[in-house]
């Protein structure tokens, strides 16, 4: 696989992740626009997140079982209309059911890492799963800074058909770049395609462990990423929405300098991996709750948590396709429907937090959900050793 099909595919799969994230630096300006209390603002995040979690299971597991090039398509033409609908929602009720059906959409992500894992060579798969996988984080967290931008510029409507526009735009290439594959005929049907999933958890405990790790890593990062607009944009701070999502580029660089986690994870040094960025995941909550106080300090914080996040997420990805080739699909859809249910989990529980104790109980639950991380690796590795 040559490193700019790649470097595509880490675009496309960072322009699809990012429209589901959009949301988060806008979320006072929902609130304003459909009259939402900024204590259920982030069911906004919450019903994204969780369609996103039932397009895993209905639509990745495909990968095994349909023409993926015809599927990546398909599933990105169609999201260029949800992202239409949400740009023009007029009421509350509509903007919901098109984040919802972003979210069931933006699956083609791992639909896309899936496929680049099949198309490298075993002996650069972590390389290249690394590199995907890094426009995933980064089209997360640069999501942040090109809403923030748009939205002073021309309203957060613009964030979401100026994205359409550029889906539209991803597709073309696509069509151009993707290779035309003959898929062997399989008598495998749809039910029996999602029993399957059912069935890799059952069957491989190392994909029940690498779920776990993706819903806690993955609940603490939106843990921070769906609150901290509330502090920022509220008094003594009252940052624009523009400077608001320049936070994301200190998410960017954190997430860059993890994209080698996978070269460890293919030199048989992935357990090791896990458990330093696990620690840093603690650690990186220390300067974050100086967010009220020194943005300076948060901003170190923000790059060791994307850091240690990005670097388990490639780790885990880079483990877990080596286990059953045949069925990365389904492998990548169980292990992800975890991470959804962790960004759900995060989003809504760091709103109701923030709204109840503030950021610095914001700040004590995203170090409780890291330690319990922590707590889970020392665990398994005790039991593996044994």
């Amino acid at each position: 696989m040559s490193r700019s099909v790649a470097l595509l595919f880490a675009a496309a799969c960072g322009m699809a992740v990012a429209s589901i994230y959009f949301a988060q630096p806008l979320l006072d300006s929902l609130a304003r626009e459909f009259g939402l209390r900024h204590s259920s603002i982030g069911i906004v995040i919450t019903v994204t997140q969780l369609c996103y979690a039932l397009g895993l299971f209905l639509l990745v597991p495909l990968g095994d079982l349909l023409n993926r090039r015809r599927l990546i398509l398909c599933h990105m033409l169609l999201s260029v209309l949800a992202l239409t609908v949400v740009g023009t929602a007029p009421a509350a009720p509509v903007l919901l059911a098109g984040m919802a059906v972003i979210g069931f959409l933006a699956v083609v992500t791992q639909t896309l890492v899936a496929y680049a894992s099949i198309l490298a060579a075993p002996s650069e798969r972590g390389r290249i799963v690394g590199l995907v996988t890094s426009g995933v984080v980064i089209g997360i967290l640069l999501a942040r800074t090109f809403a923030g931008i748009l939205t002073d510029i021309a309203g957060w409507r613009s964030v979401y058909l100026v994205s359409a526009a550029m889906m539209l735009l991803m597709v073309a290439a696509l069509f151009k770049v993707l290779p035309r594959e003959e898929r062997e005929k399989t008598s495998m049907t749809y039910s029996q395609l999602l029993r399957s999933v059912i069935d890799l958890f059952v069957q491989e405990r190392i994909l029940r462990i690498r779920a776990a790790f993706a819903l806690l890593i993955f609940a603490a990062f939106s843990i921070l990423w769906t609150s901290l607009v509330l502090p920022l944009s509220s008094p003594p701070l009252s940052l624009s929405h523009t400077a608001i999502g320049a936070f994301g580029f200190a998410g960017v660089a954190g997430a860059l300098a993890a994209a080698r986690a996978g070269r460890l994870a293919d030199r048989g040094f992935g357990e090791w991996t896990t458990g330093i960025a696990l620690t840093l995941l603690i650690v990186s909550w220390l300067p974050i709750s100086y967010a009220e106080k020194s943005l300076s300090v948060l901003i170190v914080g923000v790059m060791i948590l994307d850091l240690a996040v990005q670097a388990v997420h490639v780790t885990n990805q880079s483990i877990l396709f080596t286990v059953r080739p045949e069925a990365r699909s389904r492998l990548t859809a169980g292990y992800m429907v975890f991470y959804s249910i962790g960004s759900a989990s995060g989003s809504i529980a760091s709103t109701s937090m923030y709204a109840y104790a503030g950021w610095s109980g914001v700040c004590l639950l995203g170090a409780a959900v890291s330690t319990m991380a922590l707590l889970l690796w020392a665990f398994t590795r005790r039991r593996i050793s044994c």
